[in-house]
């Protein structure tokens, strides 16, 4: 299988040496770098695309891959509001596209879905998230970012939906801003904390940081009436997210390419990343306006 890559910045870098031990060729593009582990060239010429781009192009991008008909790996988010979300949605037709939620093919949030899933934990009644970051992102990216419950959280809210199988019906959330003053300047928190309820009423509480100076500190705890199931407890603490989640993002690559292959439902579905979206602009409305927002 032909391959295409766009993007060879930081997480583009690492999906090129991951793709390189998995396909026949590897065809990459970016505007500055280059790769040891691809040739130059048109990636969407390849069998299947994976774009690694910066946020703002990935909508174009896939806008484009699903005019082709190409199957497309692309990174969250699909693109920065719901309603640009909404408009790839449509265009999709029958093109698969996995969007990259990577904690999902971390074998620690895969054991507690199953334990949940499976009856170990009992009837779920709590769950407590954690996200941290060990430094913050360059100052000039904030005001790209969409704030910490769109760039950041997503990825809570994501995995709180794959592990519990729930969805959110209402979030109060908050912030501070106890660090560099650009935050603020964007409108943005560098510290967060939120209270959501599931549909079937089970309560999370959510917080995070971008100045955990411990390390990368990404935790959940599922607490039922049997017992009580911690993914990330007793792991040390790594420097980056790229190096707490490298065996997820090789197999999240893995799987996608199983899809393309064997004709398999997307592992990571636009409607999945649209629903986290939706619960994360849902936390930033809740946490500017100081109220609950149901969903």
């Amino acid at each position: 299988m032909r391959v295409g890559l766009l993007g060879l910045g930081r997480i583009g870098a690492f999906h090129a040496e991951t793709l390189a031990g998995l396909v026949d060729e590897l065809i990459v593009s970016d505007p500055v770098r280059t790769s040891p582990y691809g040739r130059p060239g048109d990636p969407f010429e390849a069998d299947a695309l994976v774009i690694a781009t910066p946020t703002a192009t990935h909508a174009e991008l896939l806008l484009k891959a699903c005019a082709i008909g190409i199957p497309t790996f692309c990174e969250k988010p699909v693109a920065p509001t719901l309603e640009e979300t909404a408009g790839v949605l449509e265009s999709r037709g029958d093109t698969l596209v996995h969007i990259g939620f990577q904690r999902r093919f971390d074998a620690e949030y895969q054991a507690a879905r199953q334990a949940l899933q499976g009856g170990e934990l009992g009837e779920l009644h709590r769950v407590h998230q954690v996200t941290g970051d060990p430094a913050p992102p360059p100052a000039d990216y904030i005001p790209m970012s969409g704030g910490i419950y769109r760039d950041c959280h997503i990825h809570d809210f994501d995995i709180l939906r794959w592990v519990t199988g729930r969805e959110v019906a209402a979030v109060y959330a908050t912030g501070a801003n106890r660090g560099a003053g650009f935050f603020a300047a964007a409108g943005d928190v560098d510290n967060s904390a939120a209270l959501l309820t599931l549909d079937d009423g089970t309560l999370v509480t959510l917080q995070g940081s971008r100045y955990n100076g411990a390390g990368y500190d990404v935790r959940m705890e599922l607490a039922g009436t049997k017992a009580t199931r911690v993914v990330g407890a007793g792991l040390p603490l790594a420097p980056d997210f790229v190096t707490r989640f490298a065996d997820a993002y090789r197999a999240e690559l893995a799987a996608f390419l199983r899809a393309v292959r064997d004709g398999l439902p997307s592992p990571c579905s636009i409607e999945d990343a649209l629903a986290a979206l939706r619960i994360a602009e849902a936390a930033e409305k809740s946490r500017r306006e100081g109220r609950e927002i149901s969903l």
